[in-house]
């Protein structure tokens, strides 16, 4: 991102610098041609465009950012995102994966892309900043996009039990090593078939291991490692806490259409062990209080997006903007490993990123996010943390610590060990500057897309009432659920 505003900033200088020795009527016509491009730069700044579909109303999206186009991973998307994207074209919409239109043609801008549905444009919808992302060619995100009439949510509005007798359905793996894994078929009617990999996640997969008696969802695969069958069912929607697929909606049944590559099915591993993180809700509700901090203080925060957009605004247009405050709402979020295996994180050590400006390494970009939601639903302020730090910083007695950061140390949180992000950390806040006082929503998540598997999402984020005044903040009434 900044090598392309770099270039783009060395395009001015140089132009400039050429018009040094003109006439008072070139020079003019020659700012007048630095100025439309400034200008352009601005004006298509987070526009969006759809390639490789049949129509101008369905592709894979691309975004406009620092000058150059860039693609959308698939990571997370979902409808929410989908409807922020045709909202554009005055439609609705439904998401598309794993490069249903074709590999990505530009490097990948945005990754796990987090929407309410709400958001009028896709740049002001939660993700892990500008470029960062490991994901491949071929997980470019795209969208369907509909008229108003025919809304995505009501395409897969119905449970499965509604449409059909489940005394005569069953479910079973096939094509796996062993009874854990493989690819899931549905019977009915008397014929065995595939579901559709189209936004196939461990939420669904869950439903499919509780359901087989086969514990907890450790991988939803997209693929034909274990072979494939006819598709008889796709748009499969889960909670990720059934305990049957029955309880699951879907969008078609029967003879159905299935995006993606030819002979991808959805499939599951199952597992016994697995990690699972309880968010502790009174330790958030503790330590929720407000703080006044000069923007100077700020800058490592603000290179990791931890600030509102007015931040930005005023580090662009005051030249004495360090000297600015903003208003943080600050707060510790702990985390309790209560399953029978360790968190680690999803990539290797190897990918982790170094962050300069802070000096450490982020081994998941995005491991907590922070919502203020108003009465409607609607996100006013947000926030992210970056995982630079999973270990055991508390144990129950009897539990020996095994994981610390110190010396580019393995990351992780054991068994029964506690990982804790004190409210004096950079980022561990929402920037509610510009939120007027009043009565709110707050809203805490961790591994709140689900990158790393766990036996439940349903104690992963905290639900809690925020009332915020001129002088202080309180939070209250924190309810677990699911991110």
């Amino acid at each position: 991102m900044r090598l392309h505003n770099y270039l783009f900033t060395f395009t001015i200088i140089l132009v400039s610098a050429l018009c040094r020795d003109l006439s008072e009527d070139e020079r003019s016509t020659r700012a007048a041609f630095i100025q439309k491009l400034l200008n352009k730069q601005k004006r298509m700044e987070g526009k969006v465009k759809l390639l490789g579909g049949e129509s101008n109303f369905e592709g894979n999206v691309y975004i406009h950012h620092a000058g150059r186009w860039g693609a959308v991973c698939d990571d997370s998307w979902d409808n929410a995102a989908a409807t922020v994207v045709c909202r554009t074209f005055n439609r609705t919409g439904a998401a598309t994966h794993g490069g249903q239109y074709g590999e990505a043609l530009e490097k990948f801008w945005m990754d796990d892309v987090v929407c309410e549905g709400t958001e009028t444009a896709l740049n002001n919808c939660i993700f892990s900043g500008w470029g960062s992302s490991d994901c491949d060619r071929s997980e470019a995100a795209g969208v369907i996009c509909y008229e108003e009439e025919v809304r995505a949510d009501e395409i897969q509005s119905r449970y499965l039990h509604e449409v059909m007798d489940i005394r005569g359905a069953s479910l079973r793996l096939v094509g796996g090593r062993n009874s854990f894994e493989g690819r899931v078929e549905v019977y009915y009617n008397n014929v065995w078939g595939s579901i559709c990999p189209d936004g196939w996640t461990l939420y669904e997969a869950s439903a499919i291991c509780h359901h087989l008696a086969l514990g907890y969802a450790e991988q939803a695969l997209q693929t034909d490692y274990f072979g494939s069958s006819r598709i008889i069912l796709n748009g499969v929607q889960c909670d990720g806490n059934e305990t049957n697929l029955f309880s699951c909606k879907h969008r078609e049944f029967g003879n159905v259409m299935c995006p993606g590559e030819k002979g991808h099915v959805a499939a599951v591993i199952c597992s016994h062990y697995l990690a699972d993180l309880l968010l502790d809700t009174s330790a958030i509700e503790s330590t929720a209080h407000l703080q006044d901090a000069p923007m100077f203080q700020l800058q490592c925060a603000m290179e990791e997006n931890c600030l509102s957009k007015s931040a930005y605004e005023i580090q662009k247009t005051n030249p004495n903007w360090q000297f600015e405050t903003r208003r943080l709402l600050r707060f510790t979020a702990a985390s309790l490993n209560i399953g029978n295996a360790e968190f680690r994180p999803y990539l290797p050590k190897h990918l982790w990123q170094w962050h300069l400006c802070h000096m450490h390494y982020h081994s998941m970009e995005v491991f907590a996010t922070f919502d203020v939601l108003d009465s409607f639903g609607q996100r006013i302020a947000e926030g992210h943390k970056a995982s630079f730090c999973l270990e055991d910083n508390t144990c129950l007695p009897g539990i020996e610590k095994k994981y610390s950061c110190l010396n580019y140390g393995d990351q992780g949180v054991s068994v029964n060990c506690s990982d804790i992000y004190q409210y004096n950390i950079d980022c561990q806040w929402v920037d509610v500057t510009d939120v007027v006082p009043g009565d709110y929503t707050f809203k805490v998540a961790v591994n709140p897309h689900a990158r790393v598997a766990e036996q439940s999402f349903h104690n992963n984020a905290a639900s809690c009432f925020l009332r915020l005044t001129e002088t202080y903040a309180a939070v209250y009434g924190c309810k677990l659920g699911r991110p």
